[in-house]
C-alpha cells in the first residue's frame, strides 16, 4: 500500500501534467499575440498534441478518482501513448531530422520529454497495479487509430486538405515498415510497463 506522502506526490505529478498541457494548448490557439482558431486545430494533426491532452485529461481523472479502474487503465494508456511520442523523438525522428535541440525547444520540451517522464514515474512509482497482457494490449490503440488517420491525411484525403509527411512514415512509400515498427515498438513499450507495473517493492 501506498502511504500519504506517496499519495500526495502522485497527486502533484498529475496535477502538473494536467495543468502544464492546458498552458500549453492555450498557446496553440494563439498566433502573434490573437487568438487563432485555425492554428490550435492544427496543431491536434501531431500525434505528440493528441498523446498529451488524453495523457493530461487521464491525469485529472486519477487525480479525482485515483481508485476508479477505468481511469487507472486510462492513465496507462496515455501514458504509453506519450512515451511512445517520447521515443520516436529520440529513436526516429532525432536520426531523420538531424537535431535534438529542435526537437526539444519550447512546448516541445515539455511534450516531447518533461510530461512523458512525469507520466512514466507517477504510473510506475506511484500507480502500480497488476495488468494482464490483453490489458497491457490497450496501450496499442492510440498509436493504431493514429496511424490509419494519418495514413489517410497524407495520402488519400482529397489533395487541397492533404498533410505533409512531417513524420516522414511514408517516405519513398514505406508506409506499411513504419506502421509495423510503431506497433511492435508500441508492444514492447507495453509489455515493459506491464512487468514494472506487477513488481511487488
Amino acid at each position: 500500500m501506498t502511504g500519504k506522502a506517496d499519495n500526495v506526490m502522485d497527486v502533484v505529478l498529475n496535477l502538473l501534467i494536467f495543468l502544464i498541457t492546458v498552458v500549453l494548448l492555450v498557446r496553440f490557439f494563439r498566433k502573434d499575440g490573437k487568438w487563432d482558431a485555425g492554428n490550435g486545430k492544427k496543431a491536434f494533426r501531431y500525434f505528440t498534441v493528441l498523446s498529451n491532452t488524453f495523457c493530461a485529461a487521464a491525469a485529472l481523472l486519477v487525480c479525482i478518482d485515483p481508485a476508479n479502474g477505468v481511469f487507472r487503465m486510462l492513465k496507462y494508456t496515455a501514458t504509453v501513448a506519450v512515451t511512445v511520442t517520447m521515443l520516436t523523438v529520440f529513436v526516429f525522428l532525432m536520426p531523420v531530422y538531424k537535431t535534438i535541440t529542435g526537437l526539444l525547444k519550447g512546448s516541445d520540451l515539455f511534450m516531447h520529454l518533461l510530461t512523458p517522464i512525469m507520466a512514466a514515474v507517477s504510473l510506475c512509482v506511484y500507480e502500480r497495479h497488476p495488468i494482464t497482457p490483453v490489458a497491457a494490449a490497450a496501450g496499442l490503440i492510440p498509436v493504431a487509430v493514429y496511424g490509419v488517420w494519418y495514413l489517410y491525411n497524407i495520402a488519400y484525403a482529397p489533395e487541397e486538405k492533404r498533410w505533409d509527411d512531417f513524420y516522414r512514415f511514408n517516405t519513398a512509400g514505406k508506409w506499411p515498415v513504419s506502421f509495423v515498427l510503431m506497433l511492435i515498438g508500441t508492444s514492447l513499450i507495453c509489455t515493459g510497463y506491464m512487468f514494472v507495473m506487477r513488481m511487488v517493492i
